[in-house]
């Protein structure tokens, strides 16, 4: 007898997913909007003209011309892909060399590239924490923090939002034997703060747990050199490991973590994320690579990108927006509302300004926002133009009454 009729279908839930398309017929659906140009600081979308603030490219290094020769020439030496992880045939003496000027960057003895920053935090996570250990996660983390912490299929404990004293309660609260690591952002992505290393540092060491720091939001942004929330504390020795991502300052794709040479070799070993990953073709490291040289050779970019937020997050405070606790060219429009977040978004488009809504259950719930963000090569011009555009919009939805 046919029992299949008995059996629940996997795929029920998807009838029931009906949102999105909702919103693709009532024309305010915001995500995988195809670009037809993307100039950095402008893109177009169906002939409409936008300036964005809604990107992660935070020194503006995706158009500048000694990252794109940098990919070209690695293109024309090495091909488009390696065909190959990095265990096996995937390695080039370009991705070694990457590692090396990454490490000196960042403080530490060793680094070593992954094929993207998610791979990054799933490989290193899973590779540190075992069935026996913790992985103590502050609230807040990002999405790739938290599956890497599934992966790895250790304890999961999470402790309140940059709160040192609570990460101290949790801890207590561990077994002695039990290895823990606790893992936050450098910059948090949504809110724009930054992570109180030096109290956090000062928990850890007390209670036996190594610290690693995700700087995807940092590098570039934060440090004497760009070089990420530690060296902006000044606390590097403090940070056992320290990852970031190629996919935002550094204008490619990709990922690295970095520490001792010990710890580092072990992840190399043991990263599943990357040893059955292909790895980052050489136009992507040698893209990286430039942006990195241009960090250090013009800080005058870090100065400019400074300049802009300081001055986009007093004028939206003046207009009477909620900008949260940002602390960063990350500068979150807080509304509350779903619905209304999304509204606001259409009709900040409609003006010619590309920000990114997020909703439940990327934010908490009464907390949807803006996300916005701003880069070195914005000029002044455009600036003016989103300020028009967000003190109109906000006026006729009702948000600021100023």
């Amino acid at each position: 007898m046919n029992q299949a009729h008995n059996i629940k279908d996997i795929f029920a839930k998807v009838a029931s997913f009906t949102e999105a398309k909702e919103a693709m017929a009532g024309g305010y659906y915001p995500y995988f909007l195809p670009l037809d140009e993307n100039e950095g600081t402008e893109v177009d979308f169906q002939g409409h003209r936008l300036i964005m603030c809604g990107s992660n490219n935070y020194l503006g290094l995706t158009t500048h011309p000694k990252v794109r020769e940098a990919a070209i020439q690695a293109i024309r030496k090495y091909g488009t892909s390696n065909t190959g992880s990095r265990f096996l045939n995937g390695t080039l003496r370009l991705h070694r060399e990457l590692e090396e000027e990454l490490a000196d960057f960042v403080g530490k003895e060793a680094a070593l590239v992954f094929s993207t920053g998610y791979q990054t935090n799933l490989g290193t996570i899973q590779a540190m924490v075992g069935r026996d250990d913790a992985v103590v996660l502050d609230r807040a983390d990002h999405a790739s923090i938290v599956d890497g912490a599934i992966l790895s299929q250790g304890r999961i404990v999470r402790f309140r939002h940059n709160d040192a004293q609570d990460l101290a309660r949790v801890l207590e609260r561990l077994a002695p034997d039990q290895g823990r690591m606790v893992v936050v952002d450098g910059v948090y992505s949504m809110d724009g703060d930054i992570a109180p290393l030096p109290e956090l540092i000062e928990v850890c060491r007390s209670h036996g747990a190594r610290l690693m720091v995700d700087d995807a939001h940092a590098m570039g942004v934060l440090g004497p050199q760009g070089n990420g929330t530690a060296a902006h504390f000044g606390v590097t020795e403090g940070v056992d490991l320290i990852m970031s991502t190629f996919s935002k300052s550094f204008a490619s794709l990709g990922g690295f973590i970095a520490g001792d040479e010990d710890v580092v070799h072990y992840i190399q070993h043991f990263g599943r994320a990357m040893i059955f990953s292909a790895s980052i073709p050489a136009a992507n490291t040698a893209a990286a690579r430039a942006a990195l040289h241009i960090m250090k050779e013009e800080p005058e970019r870090r100065e400019r990108l400074w300049a802009i937020a300081r001055r986009v997050k007093r004028e939206l405070t003046a207009m009477g927006y909620d900008t949260g606790t940002s602390e960063t060219p990350i500068i979150p429009i807080i509304i509350g509302d779903h619905l209304k977040t999304v509204f606001v978004w259409k009709r900040l488009f409609e003006e010619g300004v590309f920000v990114n809504p997020v909703l439940p259950p990327a934010v908490p719930p009464n907390k949807s926002l803006l996300r916005t963000s701003y880069m070195a090569t914005h000029t002044d011009e455009q600036i003016d133009r989103v300020l028009e555009a967000y003190y109109k919009v906000g006026k006729e939805m009702g948000i600021i009454t100023g």
